[in-house]
């Protein structure tokens, strides 16, 4: 059986959903294709910057998502082999940048309140794509099920080992040799953090504290693990006893937000990245398909970009798509027309995100090099010198406008 569609987004993850439901702000419907039985939410939170919200106001969910996370005032630095904070930086008036808005998003919070935007029947669940073809000014699209969907706009949005991004080319992504561990734990009552995002590092271990709200604290560790190590990663208890192993000198408070963490609430998994090259060499785009979110830039957590940069390709891909789709033909309407309106909507995008997400996987995979070292000279220089320097590249970063919506 051969279904019909305008544009098909593979993958309801961030990315996917950010680009549908931009598409149906900008009145251009689209259908959500998800392997899955239903929504993701691996990974637990992520940090959105300020970015994000600039992001996610151009959607019309900032107001609604404010209102279920807390609003961090600072980032502090401690070095676990002295305990003592290297550096604490806040998020207010600083200097050019001027005020950011930094908060930890529960990635499940955030999936439902996209696709609960979307008109009923967006999102196909259990639907997965097995091959891509071309024909004509289309794409065919074969799924598990055998169902074949022929489209006109393929959009890529499923991850790092993306069906699309091997379809267009781009390769596979790379294992740095480090992994991290993540976890959420849940309070009854309030657990009395600041809201901060405290980060402490030593021994080759990076680690993060980040409240979510007043009864949810999200907490990540990344090192570079022995073979013996990476064995564990299938065993939550295991894991999480080797977190706690590493942990240094702590607070104990700190601590326990680990200790109180359950067995189903951690997760490991490896750091990839693509190797930023293959961005300028390979295709974002080629002809009516292209990437978005995980499938373009998958990097490391280092600088907290991977999800924020995922809204803004949505934002701009569903601008320059509506642009595209909505302009006036020049002649009688053709398919062929079409076909090169949408060529060139796609290239559009392409050519906004290539350097941004180049400079990203770029200072993502250096930062985490600097942090995450263990020789005592680099330690040294990281808690005396960089510390400030790094908290305050994370900002710099997030000093970026992804620009609003055509029709918003």
């Amino acid at each position: 059986m051969e279904v019909r569609e305008d544009i098909v987004i593979v993958g309801a993850g961030i990315a996917g959903l950010t680009t549908s439901l931009g598409l149906h702000r900008e009145g251009i419907r689209s259908l959500v294709l998800e392997g899955s039985a239903s929504l993701r939410t691996t990974g637990f939170a992520f940090t959105a910057w300020t970015n994000a919200w600039k992001a996610l106001d151009a959607i019309g969910i900032g107001d609604s998502l404010r209102q279920r996370h807390d609003l961090f005032h600072g980032i502090s630095t401690t070095s676990t082999i002295s305990g003592v904070q290297t550096s604490e930086k806040s998020f207010k008036a600083n200097g050019k940048q001027g005020d950011h808005e930094v908060r930890c998003v529960v990635r499940k919070v955030l999936l439902e309140t996209l696709s609960n935007e979307l008109p009923t029947g967006t999102i196909r669940f259990s639907s997965k794509v097995v091959s891509i073809e071309d024909s004509g000014f289309s794409k065919l699209l074969h799924l598990a099920d055998g169902t074949i969907i022929r489209t006109k706009v393929l959009i890529g949005c499923d991850g790092v080992n993306s069906v699309v991004g091997k379809w267009l080319g781009l390769g596979k992504v790379s294992f740095t040799g480090r992994c991290a561990i993540r976890g959420c734990t849940f309070y009854n009552k309030s657990h009395g953090f600041d809201p901060k995002f405290m980060q402490f590092f030593g021994q080759g271990v990076r680690s993060g504290v980040l409240p979510c709200d007043v009864n949810s604290v999200y907490w990540f560790f990344t090192w570079t693990p022995s073979q013996q190590e990476r064995n564990r990663e299938n065993d939550p208890a295991e894991m999480k006893q080797f977190v706690l192993s590493k942990l240094g000198k702590m607070p104990e408070k700190v601590k326990a937000v680990i200790e109180k963490t359950s067995l189903d609430c951690i997760m490991s998994s490896p750091l990839t990245y693509r190797n930023p090259f293959k961005l300028l060499w390979g295709n974002i785009s080629k002809g009516n398909a292209c990437v978005a979110g995980d499938a373009l830039h998958p990097m490391t957590p280092d600088v907290g970009q991977g999800g924020c940069c995922a809204l803004e390709d949505g934002i701009v891909l569903a601008r320059c798509l509506a642009e595209a789709l909505m302009k006036q033909p020049i002649y009688k309407k053709s398919d062929e027309e079409e076909y090169y309106r949408i060529e060139m909507g796609l290239k559009k995008y392409a050519k906004e995100r290539k350097w941004r997400s180049f400079d990203l996987i770029t200072t993502s995979y250096i930062v985490g090099f600097f942090q995450q070292s263990d020789g005592k000279l680099m330690t040294f220089i990281r808690d005396t010198c960089l510390a400030k320097f790094l908290a305050g590249l994370l900002l710099k970063k997030a000093s970026f406008d992804c620009g609003k919506l055509k029709l918003s």
